[in-house]
């Protein structure tokens, strides 16, 4: 028996839709989730994890290396392939430098005199996810190095005398309660996608969601097989988006589009674009679409934007009505 099943999560579309985008396309650059506690933040990102594939790793590798992957200075490896499940890694907000990237192995340096490296949480998980609640009580020098490594795809320990590279690769989950502090500006535009959930405000959707937890608590087997077709589905829908990414097309249009969003809304500097398209990019290919259009750029903007806007003095609507206002009067219907 698993955790909760990604297809009976009731609403939050939008925090579901830019976790499967992050699937289908880890170069976004992780999900920042910022909302109310006990709104299904956490369950969401491990019912994905759990939703995928289980993915194939050379056996007895502490760095969950691709079987493709020869280069392993640890001399972990065996030439033969495993399978595991995909990682799902949780940072708690007490977690030193050396906890994360990984430090010299203090047992083996006293009782063999051997300098080896003992991996940390980044290698842990190196082709899976790692989620950080409440990442905004989080310091900041230690996100600055978790957004340095899930942009370069690459750990680097230099310290003690040993000097080792890894794979970490890996989608960047951070979730937190706006009350409790925000993430410094150029901290939060770092993250791809940004989203915003909220408890739900309407009687019968309280009343759903209360129904399915009952059930899962009560029965969770029984609740497992029942959603198993609805999980099945949307995993297959993953494998399929991320087998079609590379051939769909972004057209120059859409470019431009993009381009003059950005413009529009004053957001600094060309992240925003490159992850604007390449959001709309996996949107197109998670709807079996040959190439994005303007209907994908509408549907990823808010995700891909709210949180690279500047404050305006002058204009205190909040950045997700900023950018639909600017989306109504650059494409009007």
């Amino acid at each position: 028996m698993g955790g909760f099943p990604f297809s009976a999560i009731v609403g939050q579309d939008e925090m579901k839709q830019a976790l499967l985008i992050a699937a289908v396309e880890p170069r976004i650059g992780g999900v920042m989730v910022f909302g109310d506690r006990g709104t299904g933040k956490s369950t969401a990102a491990r019912a994905l994890a759990a939703l995928l594939p289980p993915m194939a790793v050379r056996r007895g590798c502490r760095f969950n290396r691709d079987p493709g992957d020869a280069t392993c200075s640890a001399g972990c490896c065996a030439d033969d392939v495993a399978e595991m499940p995909v990682p799902f890694v949780d940072l708690p907000l007490g977690a030193t430098e050396d906890r994360i990237t990984g430090a010299l192995d203090i047992e083996r340096a006293l009782v063999a005199g051997e300098k080896a490296f003992e991996p940390g949480l980044l290698a842990r998980a190196n082709r899976g996810f790692l989620y950080i609640d409440e990442i905004n009580l989080l310091e900041d020098h230690l996100v600055d190095l978790l957004l340095d490594v899930s942009a370069s795809g690459e750990n680097v320990v230099e310290r003690e005398g040993l000097s080792v590279r890894h794979p970490a690769r890996f989608v960047l989950i951070g979730s937190g309660n706006p009350e409790e502090g925000e993430l410094r500006p150029q901290l939060l535009d770092r993250f791809g996608l940004s989203v915003e959930v909220r408890s739900p405000g309407d009687v019968d959707t309280r009343v759903e969601i209360l129904r399915r937890c009952d059930a899962f608590e009560r029965e969770p087997d029984r609740f497992h097989k029942a959603w198993r077709s609805a999980d099945q589905a949307i995993r297959s829908r993953i494998a399929r988006a991320k087998a079609r990414l590379a051939s769909t097309v972004v057209p120059e249009a859409v470019l431009a589009d993009a381009a003059e969003l950005c413009l529009a809304t004053g957001v600094d500097g060309l992240r925003g674009e490159l992850t604007l398209v390449r959001a709309a990019r996996a949107a197109a290919a998670l709807a079996g679409h040959k190439e994005a259009g303007r209907a994908e750029l509408r549907e990823v903007a808010t995700m891909a934007l709210r949180h690279r806007l500047r404050r305006n003095v002058l204009d205190e609507t909040g950045s997700t009505a900023r950018i639909e206002r600017a989306m109504t009067e650059l494409w009007p219907a």
